[in-house]
């Protein structure tokens, strides 16, 4: 294995806060980038003071050292450094753009518009640095009707007609429990773009903007679906999506103790289900809809074995039916502990921390070890002297109130 990560020697500077640009520079940290986050003098990121996991278990303890302790901002922020600077102010704004030429990255997820009124958008800075990869994330994106208006994951996945299609015939929409919008569509998205980026302007040696909808990137989760109707016609409504409900193949059910998914899509799978059950006259009903007979007895095959003893028959029959998990389960299951999936580190005032790692594996340069989360505002001495600002300057700008370090300010309460 090398001894380089990927993205050793890549600096970004973080403006987000909360969850999608956190997790897309948790990606970047993970293999290598030194990622600093830019929080303002008052409470800084949000998700710091997230509940319902903000858990500050001395009372005597400041606001910004119990703010390391949520375990939501834990999870976004292994590895990365911390700056506090006052973007309002015009002495904040002119050190921050000393840091600027130092990075090779910006990324912001303000509402539109906001980045240009603290003179932190991408014009503005690729005129102090032409070579400037800045990306953008946003609800709606940098144009179009709706860039002005305020969302969350839950709105995103609405406009995109993902929602409409997910639940059961004749019941209500079902929201997911993971947020496809701000991680599939927005985070990792960013991290696509930034890279692509990045390898292009090793050929150009020019930077760019790259504009990052959330609401964009969970349209394209719908390539099959949307693509299956552009060519058809047909708008697929809830329980008829094939893959979403829609086929007693692929299904979920219930079963002696819990919960069941049966993904037995292709004939060979249905067909070892239907033979090892003593079955075989379902084997011709493969793909019809719930409600149907088929599925009411296929529902009550289901409920005839444990999820252990359906576990079993998958490990004998091949037939992609699993155990659905609960979160505690799933985090101590066999899989991912082999997977190394949940990764260990060193928390300052918490001691042992673990949390979700990196889901991408590389043979020569795997991701870095995890290491802490940054305690609000303790780097921004370092971090501004390595731009080049000398001691007095840095003096000057904690005097003026716009730069602080850790322990100046209090908490907030979560909003975003």
């Amino acid at each position: 294995m090398s001894d380089r990560l990927p993205l050793d020697g890549i600096r970004v500077l973080d403006l987000t806060r909360l969850l999608p640009g956190g997790f897309c520079s948790q990606m970047l940290v993970d293999f290598g980038a030194e990622v600093i986050k830019v929080e303002d003098t008052g409470a800084g990121d949000y998700i710091r003071y997230a509940p319902p996991l903000h858990e500050v278990t001395d009372p005597e303890a400041g606001a910004d050292e119990g703010a390391t302790r949520s375990g939501l901002y834990l999870s976004l922020n292994r590895g990365k450094r911390s700056i506090r600077l006052d973007l309002k102010s015009e002495e904040g704004r002119k050190a921050f753009y000393r840091l600027v030429p130092t990075a090779d990255v910006v990324l912001e997820g303000f509402r539109p518009g906001i980045a240009e009124k603290l003179g932190v958008d991408y014009e503005t800075l690729s005129h102090i640095d032409p070579g400037l990869v800045y990306c953008s994330i946003s609800g709606y994106g940098q144009d179009g009707p709706a860039r002005d208006r305020a969302g969350h994951d839950i709105n995103y996945l609405g406009a995109t007609g993902m929602l409409a299609m997910t639940g059961q015939a004749g019941g209500p929409p079902i929201q997911p429990a993971g947020q496809i919008g701000d991680l599939g569509g927005g985070a990792m998205n960013a991290a696509f773009g930034i890279l692509a980026a990045l390898i292009e302007k090793g050929k150009s040696g020019k930077g760019q903007m790259v504009d990052i909808s959330m609401t964009d990137g969970a349209f394209a989760w719908l390539a099959m679906a949307a693509g299956a109707t552009l060519v058809d016609g047909q708008s697929p409504r809830r329980g008829e999506v094939m893959l979403g409900g829609g086929i007693i193949c692929y299904l979920t059910y219930q079963a002696a103790d819990g919960w069941i998914s049966c993904g037995a899509l292709e004939p060979k799978f249905w067909r070892a289900f239907c033979e090892g059950t003593g079955n075989e006259d379902l084997i011709e009903h493969q793909f019809e809809r719930p409600g149907s007979e088929a599925w009411e007895k296929v529902a009550l095959i289901f409920r005839e074995r444990t999820r252990d003893e359906w576990k079993a028959f998958n490990d004998q029959h091949d037939c992609c039916i699993e155990p659905i998990l609960e979160l505690d389960e799933a985090l101590e299951s066999e899989l991912f502990e082999a997977r190394g999936m949940v990764v260990e580190f060193e928390q300052p005032g918490i001691g042992p921390v673990r949390q979700i790692g990196s889901p991408i594996r590389m043979s020569r340069t795997p991701a870095g070890e995890a290491s802490a989360a940054p305690a609000i505002g303790a780097d921004t001495r370092e971090v501004l002297a390595s731009a080049g600002l000398a001691p007095k300057e840095i003096d000057e700008l904690f005097e003026a109130g716009v730069a602080a370090g850790p322990g100046a300010g209090g908490a907030t309460e979560f909003r975003a």
